[in-house]
C-alpha cells in the first residue's frame, strides 16, 4: 500500500506501540509508510527502534520513518494522528497543587480539576492550530485523527475555524459499554448495538440490545439483585459503581466511561462535596490519578527496559493481538474504503446529537469508508442529562474558546467562575494568577492580556 501515515507526539511509546502493533496486524495496511514525530530526539530514538523491532519480529514490512520536524513529517501524507501531549503531566499536576490550596477538588471541575485543565488546555490549542495549518498547507487531502486531549473543546474548536479539514476526535472512554454488557452477562461483543450520545467524556448509553433484543432490562435486574453484594465485595468497580447506577436510576440513561469516572473530572460534584461523602458513594478520584500517573511512569520504565535489551522479544511483552482502539480501523476504513461504523466525534452539523448546538463537537456513531465520514443520526438523550451537558459542557468550553480566541484574562476568570468549587470572585483570581504566575506559562500570560 503506497499510503502515508503520520503520527505526531509519537515519542508516547505505549500508544504508538501499540498503533504499530495493529497496523502490523491490518493486511489492508501492509507496505504503508508510517512517519514518526516528536520533539523529543531521544524518545523518537527509542520508539523508532521499537516500532522497527515490532514489525521485524511479525514479519511484517512496513516503512519506518523519524523526524522531529513536523512540517517534514506532516508533508504527503493521507493521515495525520495527533497524539502530542505539548505540556506534559508535570505541569498538570502543578496547577492542580495550586487550585487545591484554594478549595478546588476533583468532581464536575472539569476546567481546573481535569486532564483537560484550561492551562494545558491552552498548549493543546495551539499546538492543535499548528498541526492542521501545516496539514493543510502540506497535505492538504489528508484526514486529521485527532486523539489528545481535549477532544470535545478541540473539534469543536477546529471545525470552526478550519470547516474545510477534515476531522475526527477519538476517545477509547466509550469501550466501558463492554464492562457493563460483560458484568450483566452479555459476553459476546458482535451481539451487541448501543448507542451512546452525548459529547466527549460525557456520554450516556440510552440503548443497548443483545443479539436484537432490549437488554436494558437486564441491567435494571442485576442492580436491583446482585449490585448491593457486588459492591460490598470491592472498591474497584468499574463501570457499575454506585454513583453511575445513581445516576442512571435519576436520568434514565447510563454514564459511560469518563462520564461520572474517577476520571474525567469525577462529574458530578455532589458526590464529591467532602471526604465522608466520596467514601459513601465509594469514590476514590485521588487513588485513580496516582494510578494514572503511576502507571504511566512504570510503562515508560519497562518501555525504555526492553528499548535498551536489544535480546528482548517485544513479541512477548507486546502480543500481536488487536488492542481494540479504534484508531487503525478508522484509519483502514478512510484508506482502504472499508466500510465500518464506529464511535467518534465531529461538529453537530447535522443535528446529530438533538439540543446541541450545530456547530459544537458531539460523539455519535460515523459510518466510515473510502468516502470520508458519514455521523448517524441518534435519538438524543433525556432531559437531565442534556441540562447537564449544556450547563457543564457546551457552556464552559464556549466560555474557554472564546477566551482563547479573544486572548482575554476576562473570560478566562468568567470560565473559572463556572467551575462548581468557586465560591468567590477574590477566590476565582487568586487561583488564576497563581496559575498564571507558574515560571512556565510566560506564553499564557502574554496571550490573555
Amino acid at each position: 500500500m503506497n499510503k502515508k501515515i503520520c503520527i505526531v507526539g509519537a515519542g508516547s511509546a505505549v500508544f504508538s506501540l501499540n498503533m504499530i502493533r495493529d497496523i502490523c496486524l491490518t493486511p489492508n495496511l501492509r507496505g504503508c509508510t508510517v512517519a514518526l514525530m516528536d520533539v523529543s530526539q531521544e524518545r523518537l530514538d527509542a520508539i523508532h527502534e521499537l516500532c522497527a523491532r515490532y514489525a521485524g519480529e511479525v514479519g511484517i514490512d512496513l516503512k519506518l520513518e523519524k523526524t522531529t520536524d513536523r512540517r517534514e513529517a506532516i508533508r504527503g501524507a493521507d493521515i495525520v494522528v495527533n497524539a502530542a501531549l505539548a505540556a506534559g503531566h508535570q505541569r498538570l499536576r502543578d496547577g492542580w497543587d495550586v487550585a487545591r490550596k484554594y478549595g478546588y477538588r476533583w468532581g464536575g471541575s472539569l476546567h481546573v480539576m481535569h486532564d483537560e485543565a484550561f492551562w494545558i488546555n491552552f498548549t493543546q490549542l495551539k499546538l492543535f492550530e499548528g498541526v492542521i495549518e501545516d496539514m493543510l498547507e502540506l497535505a492538504p487531502n489528508a484526514n486529521y485523527v485527532k486523539v489528545a486531549n481535549p477532544v470535545m473543546a478541540g473539534v469543536t474548536h477546529m471545525a470552526r475555524k478550519y470547516p474545510e479539514a477534515k476531522v475526527v476526535g477519538l476517545c477509547h472512554g466509550f469501550g466501558g459499554v463492554y464492562d457493563v454488557a460483560h458484568r450483566i452477562g452479555l459476553t459476546d461483543r458482535d451481539k451487541l448495538t448501543y448507542e451512546i450520545p452525548g459529547v466527549n467524556h460525557f456520554v450516556w448509553l440510552t440503548q443497548l440490545r443483545y443479539d436484537g433484543q432490549d437488554a436494558m432490562p437486564l441491567l435494571d435486574k442485576w442492580i436491583e439483585e446482585q449490585a448491593p453484594v457486588f459492591w460490598q465485595s470491592t472498591d474497584h468497580h468499574g463501570e457499575l459503581n454506585p454513583k453511575k447506577v445513581d445516576l442512571y436510576q435519576r436520568m434514565g440513561a447510563f454514564p459511560i466511561g469518563d462520564t461520572a469516572g474517577d476520571g474525567g473530572g469525577s462529574w458530578g460534584w455532589w458526590y464529591h462535596l467532602d471526604d465522608a461523602t466520596e467514601q459513601r458513594w465509594q469514590q476514590h478520584p485521588g487513588r485513580f490519578w496516582h494510578g494514572f500517573f503511576t502507571g504511566g511512569e512504570a510503562e515508560v520504565a519497562e518501555i525504555k527496559r526492553i528499548s535498551d535489551d536489544k535480546t528482548i522479544k517485544v513479541t512477548d511483552h507486546f502480543k500481536p493481538e488487536h488492542s481494540h482502539e479504534v484508531i487503525v480501523p478508522v484509519i483502514e476504513s478512510l484508506l482502504c474504503d472499508v466500510p465500518r461504523v464506529l464511535i467518534g466525534n465531529v461538529a453537530n452539523s447535522g443535528d446529530y446529537v438533538p439540543g446541541v448546538p450545530r456547530d459544537f463537537a458531539v460523539e455519535v456513531p460515523i459510518f466510515i469508508n473510502g468516502g470520508g465520514l458519514h455521523p448517524t443520526q441518534t435519538a438524543g438523550l433525556p432531559p437531565a442529562p442534556l441540562a447537564h451537558l449544556l450547563r457543564d459542557c457546551v457552556a464552559q468550553t464556549n466560555v474557554e474558546l472564546e477566551a482563547f480566541n479573544r486572548g482575554s484574562r476576562k473570560l478566562l476568570l468568567e470560565l473559572i467562575m463556572l467551575d462548581p468549587w468557586t465560591h468567590s470572585t477574590e477566590q476565582a483570581c487568586a487561583m488564576l494568577d497563581k496559575i498564571m504566575a507558574l515560571p512556565y506559562h510566560a506564553d499564557m500570560r502574554e496571550h490573555y492580556r
